[in-house]
């Protein structure tokens, strides 16, 4: 790709000073109920800093065996498990007589923790979804994945000249690369621009104008929003990107760092009491708690019945058997609270996401090789064309987007964002999100005011940061 519109902002801007910011992450990790994590294979040499030197091979720099067997397992999501299958493929060509087993999962912690414990997790993992471990639980028994963007790529490029900058970041804790994060996810506002045409509806900015729209759609039988059980939380998602729009680095670091009190905060409330009034006015459609998310989603996307759904960019793929014709899917930057915000109404929150993991317990070498051919460019330019998502591979998305609205539009949000690129991990660091779902699907159906939401998710923060087992992420 030639576009520089898709030229994702470089390390000094992306994900403006809030990727985990793993700078203060100790390696000593308590690990409640984990094993201790094992030391990987024995083909490999171990430089005493954390992360295995590759072998001299390039075309096998980590020493797969003769007939190895890999074990990866993959988030089942939104961009579905095929992506890994294909490099998958790839892998079994590369390396003659070794069999890949890719298994899908929706309940990576429930599944892969119990792994962990009894020493023989799988050789590759997404630790992505609503069940994803939380890192801090993990730590030490992960490999360090540095050779792995050392090393070269099947084009024989090194991995690490192919990023985009700031990638690396949500994966890092202290010196460690825990994770490589494998797209560059961005959050937004979807909306059918077809729909909105045929209306003459502008996208809204802020939370006045999306008030103003739900009125609008409610005289058409239409609703502003609609949500399922498993994604209410993508409303959390939504009000913590207004909040810090409105309130800056004292609203993320008040969150990241589970401070007292932190959704007390004016700009916090100020959108609580913005969404409680569009609750109450009957503009998100009924019954979202007791609708599987991906039925909740079509009623936006094919029967077109919600105007407007807030979701990282892979709600394109997610959905695109239950889009109806014609939909053109595109998006806009979560909204402003008030009318002199502390970032700009395009600020946007974008990070690389789908976090891949090597535990050391599994078979290292194979892991990393897996995903090491991930990480080239025919891999992610299947992923691109296929899943309508850029990764964090630059260079691959031509300016047609492959003819896909939704990924034109996020090239669109990203240079319009400039250097007003942020992002916040507290909910995935700590794992707080199967406990944060029925207290959103309580306040989206319209049974919690805004001070019971608020209590309630001031108690998950502070239980979490007055409890001593916990490893605490400090961020800044």
């Amino acid at each position: 790709m030639t576009d520089s519109r898709i030229s994702a902002p470089d390390r000094r801007t992306v994900l403006r000073g809030g990727l985990y910011t793993a700078a203060a992450v100790p390696l000593g990790v308590t690990l409640a109920s984990c094993a201790t994590g094992g030391g990987g294979d024995e083909d490999e040499t171990d430089d005493g800093d954390g992360g295995d030197e590759p072998a001299g091979d390039p075309e096998n720099p980590f020493g797969v065996e003769a007939d190895a067997e890999v074990d990866a397992v993959i988030f089942d999501g939104g961009y579905g498990v095929d992506y890994v299958e294909f490099a998958a493929d790839i892998f079994q060509t590369q390396h003659d007589g070794t069999t890949v087993t890719v298994a899908p999962s929706t309940q990576i912690a429930q599944e892969m923790q119990p792994r962990f414990v009894s020493g023989n997790p799988p050789d590759l993992i997404d630790n992505s979804g609503a069940n994803s471990i939380g890192f801090n639980t993990i730590l030490e028994q992960l490999e360090d994945l540095t050779d792995v963007i050392d090393a070269p790529n099947l084009e024989g490029t090194t991995i690490r000249d192919t990023l985009y900058g700031g990638v690396l970041e949500p994966g890092t804790y202290g010196d460690k690369l825990a994770a490589i994060n494998y797209v560059l996810t961005v959050y937004a506002v979807w909306y059918s621009g077809s729909l909105f045409e045929e209306h003459g509806w502008t996208p809204p900015t802020n939370w006045e104008e999306a008030k103003e729209l739900g009125a609008a759609a409610k005289e058409e039988g239409l609703f502003l929003f609609c949500w399922g059980t498993e994604a209410a939380t993508y409303y959390q998602s939504l009000a913590i990107e207004s909040a810090i729009k409105e309130g800056g680095d004292e609203v993320r670091l008040a969150l990241e760092n589970l401070q007292p009190d932190c959704w007390s905060l004016e700009p916090i409330q100020g959108v609580f009491t913005a969404m409680k009034e569009i609750v109450d006015a009957g503009y998100f459609k009924p019954g979202g708690a007791g609708t599987q998310f991906t039925q909740a989603q079509a009623q936006w996307s094919d029967a077109q019945e919600a105007l407007l759904y807030p979701s990282g960019s892979w709600i394109e793929n997610e959905m695109k058997d239950q889009t109806a014709d014609g939909f053109e899917m595109k998006g806009v930057a979560s909204f402003s609270l008030t009318a002199s915000p502390s970032m700009p109404q395009t600020a946007l929150h974008s990070t690389a996401g789908e976090p891949f993991i090597v535990p050391s317990d599994g078979n290292v070498a194979n892991g990393k090789e897996l995903l090491r051919i991930m990480l080239s460019e025919e891999s992610a330019s299947n992923f691109s064309q296929e899943k309508l998502a850029p990764t964090v591979i630059k260079d691959l998305v031509p300016e047609d987007g492959f003819g896909s609205t939704a990924l034109v539009s996020q090239t669109d949000m990203l240079d319009a964002a400039g250097e007003d690129i942020f992002t916040f991990n507290f909910v995935n660091t700590y794992g707080m999100n199967p406990e944060q779902l029925p207290i959103w699907n309580s306040f989206l159906s319209g049974d919690k005011t805004v001070e019971s939401l608020t209590s309630d998710l001031q108690a998950i923060t502070d239980r979490i940061a007055n409890d001593d087992s916990i490893e605490k992420i400090e961020v800044s």
